[in-house]
C-alpha cells in the first residue's frame, strides 16, 4: 500500500454498520470536545474516499477545531459488499448518521463533494421534514456543496459512468484497468492540474477489497437522483433555513459550472455562490489551496466565530 494511504488508514478506525455488520472506516481529527459551531462533517465523492480530503484537512484545522470523516460503504477502506447492501443514497445517509452518533456529534457544519452532495441533499431533506435523529439536537450550522451532479439534467456524464448503468456493466468492471481509469478521471476533471500521483492514489483506493469490480454497485446512486431529485432533494435545498454555500470549480467537465448557477438562480437563491477559476472537478485534490481559500472565505465572511484562515 502507498505510504500516504497507509498513514491515512493508521489515523482512523472501524465501526460496524447495518444488519450485516459492514465495517466503516472512520476518522476524527482535532479536539473531540469542540463545540458544534467549530465542528466540520465531511462527505466524499465517487470514485473517491475520505482520503480525497487529505491535502486540505490540515488547513481546515486552522478554521475548525474538529473534523469528522469516513469512507462510505463501497469506498476506500470500508467494506464493499456485493450482497446485503443497496448502495442507495438513503443508506449512505444512514451510515453518515451512524458515524456521527459514534463520535457523539449533535451537530456541525456539513461539507460535501461530488456524490457526497447527493448524500447531503437526502440529509437536508430529512432536516426539512423534521426527521433528524433526536440525539442530533444541535442540527446543521451550514451546508457547503462542491462540484457534484445534483442537477442531473445539466451533468455531462463520462462514457464509463453511463456504461456502468447499462447491461454492459459487468463487462466494464471486469476489464477496468488503470489506463482507462486515468483517462476517465482526467476527462471528468476538466483541466491539467491533477497529477498522475493523485490519480494513482485514487486508483489504489478503488482497488482495495476488489472495489474496481464493484463500481456498478456504487454508481447506482445516479438512479436515485433520477427518482428523487426533482420531487425531494432540490425542493429541500430551496426550503432549508441552513446557510448554504455553493462552491464550484469552473473547469469541471462533468458537474459543469452551469449547475452552480442553476442552483443559485433556480433552487436556493439565498445561497452564497463561489466560483473558483481554473479549478476542476476534483477540486480539493487538484487545487487544494484555491479550494481551501474559498472555503475559508465563506466562513470568515458569514460566521462571527471564525477568525482563522486556511493558510494561517
Amino acid at each position: 500500500m502507498n505510504a500516504l494511504l497507509a498513514d491515512w488508514k493508521n489515523g482512523g478506525s472501524f465501526i460496524s454498520f447495518g444488519p450485516n455488520g459492514s465495517q466503516l472506516f472512520v476518522k476524527e481529527m482535532g479536539d473531540s470536545n469542540a463545540s458544534v459551531d467549530k465542528t466540520l462533517l465531511l462527505l466524499h465523492g465517487f470514485p473517491e474516499s475520505s482520503f480525497s480530503y487529505s491535502r486540505v484537512v490540515n488547513g481546515l484545522l486552522n478554521i475548525f477545531d474538529r473534523i469528522i470523516l469516513f469512507d462510505m460503504i463501497g469506498y476506500g477502506f470500508s467494506d464493499k459488499p456485493v450482497k446485503g447492501y443497496s448502495y442507495s443514497l438513503m443508506d449512505q445517509a444512514d451510515s453518515a448518521f451512524e458515524v456521527w452518533r459514534h463520535f457523539g456529534i449533535s451537530g456541525g457544519h456539513l461539507l460535501a463533494h461530488d456524490m457526497g452532495n447527493s448524500v447531503a441533499t437526502e440529509i437536508i431533506a430529512r432536516e426539512v421534514d423534521g426527521k433528524l435523529p433526536i440525539w442530533f439536537s444541535s442540527g446543521f450550522k451550514s451546508l457547503t456543496l462542491t462540484n457534484g451532479s445534483v442537477v442531473l439534467k445539466l451533468a455531462s456524464l463520462r462514457f464509463m459512468q453511463k456504461m456502468l448503468l447499462t447491461k454492459m456493466r459487468f463487462v466494464i468492471t471486469k476489464f477496468m484497468n488503470y489506463p482507462i481509469f486515468q483517462q476517465q478521471i482526467k476527462s471528468a476533471h476538466g483541466n491539467d492540474d491533477l497529477s498522475d500521483e493523485v490519480i494513482e492514489l485514487l486508483w489504489e483506493g478503488n482497488k482495495l477489497k476488489n472495489g474496481t469490480s464493484k463500481s456498478h454497485l456504487m454508481i447506482k446512486y445516479l438512479n436515485d437522483r433520477k427518482r428523487y431529485e426533482s420531487s425531494r432533494w432540490l425542493p429541500a435545498l430551496g426550503k432549508t433555513k441552513i446557510p448554504v454555500h455553493i462552491c464550484w470549480g469552473k473547469d469541471d467537465a462533468v458537474a459543469r459550472v452551469e449547475m452552480a448557477y442553476y442552483l443559485k438562480e433556480q433552487v436556493c437563491s439565498n445561497a452564497v455562490l463561489t466560483i473558483m477559476d481554473g479549478v476542476g472537478h476534483f477540486c480539493q485534490l487538484g487545487s487544494p489551496e484555491a479550494w481551501g481559500n474559498a472555503i475559508s472565505s465563506f466562513f470568515e465572511n458569514n460566521f462571527e466565530n471564525f477568525s482563522g484562515s486556511y493558510l494561517s
